[in-house]
């Protein structure tokens, strides 16, 4: 009797764990969706954890329980954006079978995941150029999320049969992929044109540009340039 008296009690225990964690995750998830809907609507730095805390429906403790700043509830976006982006990366890169296509398909998810996003994200991105900066994404807190991304590059590179990196350059990849699309995503940004179209057309030209200098760059009249370039990345890597 005794038995079955312990086993029903961490059957209750068990499924009140399970009921609270179901809670708190619940809780978590709006107050991230209420802080980007504050960040998108009155801007970042306007933005105060007291001002989410209410709309989100919980005391200001209980939104420093979950995100100790708003650097934290930011961090968790890139964490939402990561996740929910995975899934279509991974099906866009087995669509293509050519590594332009490939690149192109990242780019395009990466790009439609974002544009609600982008006045959010400028005001982000005036924390890039400083790594010591949490929210950079070049600093060491975005470091997983930098190196996951750029597997996906790693991933296109390694199943496109039609470019062929030198040993030399191809560690080195798909950071450089990385920064191109780091550099698009800025650009992006502060496009002021009718529905971005310049960034538009800035991939468009660029991208096969970019596949047409990688094919290039097997030729050894090439090796003291890509010398040059590895060593430009390995500066950004902060070797």
């Amino acid at each position: 009797m005794r038995a079955w008296r312990i086993l029903i009690l961490n059957m209750f225990n068990s499924m009140t764990k399970t009921t609270l964690t179901t809670k708190a995750e619940a809780t978590r998830d709006r107050i991230v969706d209420v802080a980007l809907d504050l960040f998108r609507r009155q801007g970042f730095e306007q933005t105060t954890m007291r001002e989410i805390a209410a709309k989100a429906g919980v005391s200001l403790g209980s939104a420093y329980y979950y995100f100790e700043s708003k650097e934290d509830l930011v961090m968790a976006f890139y964490e939402r954006a990561m996740e929910a982006m995975a899934p279509r990366i991974e099906a866009a890169l087995k669509s293509a079978v050519k590594f332009e296509k490939r690149l192109e398909a990242i780019l395009s998810v990466k790009f439609s995941y974002f544009q609600p996003n982008r006045a959010f994200l400028g005001a982000l991105f005036r924390h890039a150029a400083d790594p010591e900066n949490r929210l950079s994404p070049f600093s060491e807190a975005t470091r997983q999320i930098r190196e996951r991304d750029q597997m996906y590059f790693a991933q296109a590179l390694a199943a496109s049969r039609d470019v062929r990196v030198p040993e030399d350059l191809a560690g080195h990849m798909p950071m450089l992929l990385w920064l191109y699309q780091m550099g698009l995503i800025l650009f992006w940004i502060y496009d002021r044109s009718p529905g971005q179209r310049r960034t538009r057309a800035l991939r468009e030209k660029s991208l096969p540009l970019l596949v047409s200098a990688l094919k290039m760059a097997r030729f050894s009249l090439l090796k003291p340039l890509r010398k040059k370039v590895v060593e430009l990345i390995v500066v950004v890597e902060g070797g």
